[in-house]
């Protein structure tokens, strides 16, 4: 019997795997990326239940092979990228290294997610050189639990050029001024996908609830929450395709113009 969602599950037909080119082109044809965060089977059917959602992230958790290895049944044409956990690539490169193999191999990934600047390249560049995908985070790190008074917005634009030419094929760009996404998007190649960075990074990643759409025998349905959450899923596909969400006033950060010219005016000198 297969582990992989059924149509029954709400799975639909249609949609080719997307692979890290597929990102690079939907960036080079300006169409905007959508990824979600899953946790779960239930989470993962839903978002392959819908072919515009391109990828799915098994966020930070414990244990997170267990998780991923649940999100990989449960996922069919989205790109599956997971968290590498906070401790798994702070130690030895060979630890590193090895913690990634095996989430790979036990799991089922397609590519792994490591936080931090330029002090992780090497750690990217040995990573794609054996095979193993990268997809890069910069700005707020929620592992490492950095305030946003604490970005150094060029380093924060020097960290993102530098992963890039390490290997990494993506970058997610998480709690940064709206303009400062939008610098970086236009400054690097990859695909970049923004969580609270303004409209105009390459795309969007939101986090889906972990609510269930199981019935046992013994449970009565007081509510389709599996239907409410695919809505979900629709209306947040819907919107970064169309390119709605986030909005630039209500739902991302600003600079203060002075500010911004000031930035300007110094990578102009970098």
């Amino acid at each position: 019997m297969s582990v992989r969602p059924k149509e029954s599950d709400g799975v639909q037909k249609g949609r080719d795997k997307v692979t890290i080119q597929t990102l690079q082109k939907l960036r080079e044809a300006k169409v905007p990326i959508s990824m979600l965060t899953a946790y779960d089977y239930p989470t993962a059917v839903s978002c392959s239940s819908n072919s515009s959602i391109d990828i799915t992230l098994v966020g930070d958790s414990s244990p997170l092979i267990h998780h991923a290895s649940a999100v990989a049944r449960g996922t069919t044409h989205p790109l599956l990228v997971a968290d590498m956990p906070f401790g798994s690539y702070h130690g030895s490169m060979d630890d590193a290294v090895n913690n990634a193999v095996r989430m790979v191999r036990e799991s089922q990934i397609e590519a792994v997610k490591l936080e931090g600047g330029e002090e992780i390249a090497a750690l990217v560049q040995r990573l794609t050189s054996i095979g193993i995908p990268v997809m890069a985070h910069v700005g707020l790190l929620p592992q490492r639990h950095v305030s946003l008074r604490d970005i150094n917005t060029k380093a924060l634009v020097r960290a993102a050029k530098v992963l890039e030419e390490a290997g990494a094929f993506s970058a997610v760009v998480e709690a940064v001024p709206k303009e400062l996404g939008r610098y970086i998007t236009e400054n690097v190649t990859m695909p970049t996908i923004g969580i609270g960075a303004g409209p105009w990074t390459s795309g969007q990643d939101d986090a889906m609830g972990t609510w269930l759409g199981h019935k046992a025998k013994f449970v009565r349905r007081f509510g389709n929450l599996q239907t409410a959450r695919e809505m979900g899923v629709q209306g947040y596909a819907n919107t970064v395709k169309d390119g709605s969400f986030p909005d630039p006033q209500r739902e991302s950060y600003t600079m203060d113009e002075a500010e911004w010219t000031r930035f300007l005016e110094e990578m102009n000198r970098a």
